[in-house]
């Protein structure tokens, strides 16, 4: 009967690990208490020692993330002794890692990974030129404006790459090919005869970050070539990441020399343009340059609604488990005022205008990668507390980058608030094909006249940037003065007056 292996408890505040690398393979003998792979958590990484001898079966794959006390793999205990197993299956082992040539290539091409994405870049290969790989196993990452995909190999075989590192391909573009063999590769004579195998460079774990170790890199811009790893078989760790920082910064600086006398320590970094920031700026610039866009401004008077928060935001929490925070309030009045002009809730769609009945808003969110705008499915059904319990998870997922492609797409018009970084004005751009934007700013205590009477007033300018081939002037700056009176009397959101 196999025996399951499940995530030890490695920490108190500890409720999750990733599994940043396997050390031996699905069918692999191990003896007991011998490393199998290496687990990491948000504060360190451990390694997996196996609990019996005996023939490995995996079930959570590299990268993955699971919960304490998870099943992470079974081990098939072997009926002999623990030396004589490894020697009694040697000869098995010895017939069926002899690769056989079949002489088929089979071509790789980029999968359909998702219905608006014709392009992907190829993130990283995780596997090298002249490699075997066994079917399903995962040869490289392929990254695309909205997310990272997964490339398993579709075949057993030699590997041959046709698309580097960096290449931009379209979909059904080949990316690799593979020389069909059968069996599995030989293992290394050393390890045959039970000898402690070398490590060098053919080492897969040699320089080859973990998971939070590859994304700590990337955030301060350095290569995992600059870096010296200190996990098993030279992995990169988290902690390796942490400290390079100083280290890579300390020995490229170069000093300036303008007329023999030295100005100081100058640094300058490069750093590859994710496929999603490429993919920004070019949707940035089309808008630009194909819609008629113009903006409009007003003035919001948000004392009603900082009222109402402080009055009720107590309760409000208590009872629905969430804050109530500006953006329901944005949000449900632009969704009253679109529904009253349906044409800052259209789109232009070749030489037809598509108008919408529904109003599916799309809230911005800046994410470490790069702004993303999810998706909040028929807003103007929801009531406040749908509508806060919403955007949170759509923010937590954003941040987490666990947006699937369904909640990125589809939105009728985008509320972004650059006001929590401080934006006194901005001109947002349109959010392509949609033909409005809303844009909110910082709230600022200003004096304001009220019945002949100067009197200072928490104050917010409102920006609408919009498509004059669809929205005219007319309708732009009146869905803009609604908007403002229904934040001014929130009541009349109750009322739908």
């Amino acid at each position: 009967m196999s025996l399951q292996i499940k995530v030890p408890t490695v920490g108190e505040s500890i409720t999750e690990v990733t599994i940043a690398n396997w050390m031996k393979k699905d069918g692999d003998f191990v003896e007991q208490d011998e490393i199998i792979c290496e687990l990491e958590s948000d504060k360190a990484t451990f390694e997996l020692p196996a609990e019996v001898a005996g023939v490995l079966k995996i079930i959570a794959k590299e990268g993955d993330t699971i919960d304490i006390g998870a099943i992470i793999c079974e081990i098939e205990p072997s009926s002999a002794t623990s030396v004589s197993a490894p020697a009694a299956a040697a000869p098995a082992a010895q017939a069926v890692t002899t690769p056989k040539k079949t002489g088929a290539i089979h071509e790789m091409i980029v999968p359909t990974v998702g219905e608006s994405i014709t392009e992907v870049t190829i993130a990283s290969w995780l596997k090298k030129e002249g490699d075997f790989v066994s079917m399903d196993e995962i040869i490289a990452e392929v990254e695309s404006d909205k997310a990272t995909f997964e490339l398993p190999a579709e075949a057993n075989g030699i590997l041959k790459i046709v698309a580097q590192e960096g290449d931009t391909l379209e979909i059904g573009a080949l990316i690799c090919k593979i020389e069909v063999m059968d069996g599995a590769p030989a293992t290394s004579t050393a390890s045959a005869e039970g000898q402690t195998p070398t490590t060098g460079d053919s080492n897969y774990a040699s320089g080859h970050p973990s998971p939070a170790a590859s994304k700590i890199l990337d955030e301060k811009g350095i290569s995992a070539s600059q870096v010296s790893g200190s996990g098993v078989g030279g992995r990169i760790t988290k902690e390796d990441a942490l400290k390079a920082s100083t280290a890579v910064k300390s020995s490229e600086k170069t000093e300036a020399i303008v007329e023999g006398t030295p100005v100081g320590e100058r640094n300058e970094t490069r750093k590859r343009m994710s496929s999603l920031r490429k993919t920004i700026a070019k949707r940035l610039v089309a808008v630009k340059n194909e819609t008629a866009m113009l903006t409009t401004f007003n003035e919001v008077n948000m004392k009603p609604i900082m009222d109402i928060r402080s009055k009720y935001k107590e309760m409000f929490k208590e009872k629905h488990e969430v804050g109530l925070g500006f953006m329901s309030f944005f949000t449900k009045a632009c969704c009253q005022a679109l529904l009253e002009w349906p044409a800052v809730n259209a789109r232009i769609d070749g030489e037809e205008i598509v108008y919408n009945d529904f109003c599916d808003i799309s809230i911005a969110v800046s994410t470490p990668k790069g702004l993303v705008v999810p998706v909040l499915r028929s807003a103007e059904k929801m009531n406040f507390t749908e509508v806060e319990k919403g955007i949170i998870s759509l923010a937590v997922k954003a941040r987490d980058g666990k947006l699937s492609i369904e909640e990125m797409t589809g939105g009728t018009f985008t509320v972004t608030n650059g006001g929590v970084f401080g934006s006194m004005m901005s001109t947002p751009i349109i959010n392509a094909p949609q033909s409005a934007i809303l844009g909110m700013h910082n709230i600022v205590q200003r004096p304001v006249v009220e019945n002949g009477e100067i009197v200072i007033r928490p104050m917010m300018y409102v920006a609408l940037s919009y498509d004059h081939r669809i929205v005219d002037g007319r309708e732009s700056v009146s869905f803009l003065v609604r908007v403002k009176e229904l934040l001014e009397d929130p009541t009349r959101l109750l009322l739908n007056v």
